[in-house]
């Protein structure tokens, strides 16, 4: 059995690649500094892992997440916390997760794994399929109290390992990567949807797969939209989009049409940001910066704590005073920081 998508391009989806792929020519063509780069990124980073895990129930709120990201206490329940933390370490790791065309099982049992990792009653159900048949309900009240409705009924358990490597087989054609990438993340974010592989974290893993075949495209390579805050907006729109999918034929339309909405909305977002900034367009003169993981780890920290010392960064890496040393010459040289202050009281900030 191979895995086919079933789904026709509507005027609607058709105007919103295109209105898709001006406003990112924008995003790509201005001139953003460092600086600003990573202030978008994690912003996406910290709204991203807010609504996906809000859509699923967590009360924290984007200022918690904001606070847990930072090493910062926060009160709330631990399991609350710990899914917050796993989506911020998943996002995170996403370059290093799974390589364009050589995605396995293995890579989606991990990619659930981190997600759900101390989270879940039962600890082997963590990165491994359901063993059990599970179903999505909503509480209604018939009169005389409340009872369990069945909205879906995923496929058998016994059916899922098939399907999944159906799929992902799928997935790793050279063919399926000709798709336009909103589409190809919005059929993957539905097929993880519908087989309902995991006893839970399957909405999770369905974004943040969905978030990673937009990277790997290279739609998405400096990871600075929030997918996920759109369907946060409005979660009854987000879920009835997902059950416009016939169960018989797996006709994607309408969903697509919502998914690519969603898209634009997140791209959108970003154009009004950079245009908030006062960023300029690039021109010839204008060469990207080329940062290392280690420099671009920097800049993020002074973003956040406004000031880094040396011995912050020794902390931080645990590496000597030369080594740190490196990389903040390297900064200084491409006019990204600049230092204050004298002696032991010197410490680095942002250049505006």
């Amino acid at each position: 059995m191979k895995f086919n998508s079933n789904y026709t391009i509507t005027n609607k989806i058709l105007n919103n690649l295109t209105l898709i792929s001006s406003s990112r020519e924008f995003i790509e063509q201005a001139y953003l500094i460092p600086k600003w780069e990573i202030s978008l990124k994690r912003q996406a980073l910290l709204h991203n892992t807010h609504a996906s895990t809000a859509i699923e129930g967590n009360r924290l709120s984007l200022q918690h997440v904001k606070d847990l990201a930072e090493g910062k206490k926060v009160i709330s329940t631990n399991k609350d916390k710990q899914e917050v933390l796993n989506y911020l370490e998943a996002l995170e790791k996403m370059p290093d997760l799974v390589k364009k065309g050589q995605i396995r099982v293995a890579d989606l049992l991990n990619i659930h794994k981190i997600i759900t990792k101390a989270t879940l009653k039962q600890e082997a159900c963590c990165g491994n399929f359901r063993k059990q048949q599970v179903f999505v309900g909503k509480r209604i009240f018939d009169g005389t109290g409340f009872k369990e409705e069945v909205v879906y009924m995923p496929p058998d358990t016994a059916d899922v390992p098939e399907l999944v490597k159906i799929f992902i087989d799928w997935l790793n054609l050279e063919e399926t990567w000709e798709i336009n990438p909103v589409l190809l993340a919005g059929i993957a974010h539905y097929e993880i949807a519908r087989i309902h592989p995991f006893i839970d974290g399957n909405g999770r893993t369905a974004r943040l797969l969905a978030a990673l075949l937009i990277y790997l495209s290279g739609f998405d390579h400096r990871r600075f939209f929030a997918l996920d805050d759109y369907y946060d907006r409005d979660r009854n729109s987000y879920y009835s989009a997902l059950k416009t999918v016939d169960k018989e034929t797996c006709n994607l339309t309408k969903w697509l049409e919502y998914f690519s909405e969603g898209v634009l909305f997140s791209v959108n977002e970003v154009k009004e940001s950079i245009i908030k900034l006062g960023a300029k367009k690039k021109t010839n003169r204008d060469k990207q910066i080329i940062l290392t993981k280690k420099q671009v780890k920097i800049i993020e920290y002074i973003n956040s704590a406004g000031k880094v010392t040396n011995k912050d960064l020794q902390n931080l890496f645990d590496v000597s005073a030369q080594a740190v040393h490196k990389e903040l010459t390297k900064l200084l040289e491409l006019n990204i920081i600049k230092s204050e202050g004298q002696g032991r009281a010197v410490h680095y900030i942002l250049i505006d």
